[in-house]
């Protein structure tokens, strides 16, 4: 959360319950079998529970990611829409660290809601953005909490996005991260877990614990060629791809009550074959070329 926060969107400008739910429709009518809410923080929408049992009517898996902060609340919802995957947002162990990140001293109740989603049966996620010199000397200790608890912690490479004050030299890569881990354990100990279909993410376990490791490596080894994600934004814009500038604004004209289909599949075909055309690193670190994306705080979807 930037120190000055941020501009929030006139109500009108954001989907309601019913918009979430027919757009939705649209896309699981073109083969879409997943909808993951995520934020911003979803579980801060006063209709959450409304748009959780609408989506829960269609024939997909309900998946979300959310920062944990209220989630307690949530859990018999979460449990009656079928909801059993979570991906929680958590970029340090350290209280202190958790406070200048997000402005708020939430750690103790995140850390709280964590053990209560485990052991009221979700499948967690740990979501951890890495920054050089803030907290790559906690990757470590993300990877021992998977000794003991059956949660699945992503270490994920920093991206640039509006605002994010991006640089390269900031960026944990994907073999920083595995050196890391060879230091601390043997190679022996080191198990490559087989990856699911269209995953984003390279898996690991280490040997005997309940848990394992993932490295999201969207920076230094794309995982374009297999992607198969796309994001509606909160105010019902197309992303076709998290790093694209670029999006197609589906909201105005469904509520014109126009066919989006051509919008989506026009949408869907521009998508750049990797990370939005920025395909050199040489590209990603010319500013003019992600300054235009905005931040993933204002994205919601």
């Amino acid at each position: 959360m930037p120190a000055e926060g941020i501009q929030l969107s006139p109500k009108s400008h954001i989907m309601n319950f019913d918009e979430v739910y027919e757009i939705a429709k649209i896309f699981v009518k073109n083969g879409v079998t997943k909808i993951r809410l995520t934020g911003g923080e979803p579980l801060v929408r006063k209709d959450v529970d409304v748009i959780l049992k609408k989506l829960a009517s269609l024939p997909v898996e309900l998946a979300m990611t959310t920062n944990a902060v209220i989630v307690d609340r949530y859990i018999e919802t979460l449990k009656a829409c079928g909801i059993q995957n979570l991906n929680v947002s958590l970029d340090s162990l350290d209280a202190d660290k958790f406070k200048q990140i997000t402005r708020r001293n939430d750690f103790e109740k995140v850390y709280k809601n964590i053990m209560l989603l485990i052991e009221e049966g979700f499948k967690v996620k740990i979501n951890v953005v890495l920054i050089k010199g803030f907290n790559d000397n906690e990757i470590i200790d993300f990877i021992k909490l998977t000794e003991h608890l059956s949660i699945n912690v992503r270490f994920i490479e920093f991206m640039p996005f509006d605002g994010n004050k991006w640089d390269k030299k900031k960026m944990i890569s994907y073999a920083e991260v595995m050196s890391f881990v060879d230091t601390e354990f043997s190679q022996d100990e080191i198990l490559r877990i087989k990856d699911a279909p269209n995953d984003t993410s390279k898996n690991y376990q280490i040997k005997g614990f309940d848990g394992s490791f993932a490295i999201i490596s969207s920076v230094t080894n794309p995982f374009c060629d297999s992607c198969n994600r796309i994001r509606l934004t909160a105010n019902g814009r197309l992303k076709n791809c998290l790093f694209s500038a670029s999006e197609t604004d589906l909201l105005t004209a469904f509520r014109e009550g126009k066919d989006i289909e051509p919008l989506i599949q026009k949408a869907i075909n521009a998508k750049f074959k990797v990370r939005g055309g920025m395909d050199t690193l040489e590209k990603l670190e010319e500013p003019k070329l992600h300054s235009q994306n905005r931040s993933m705080i204002t994205i919601g979807g």
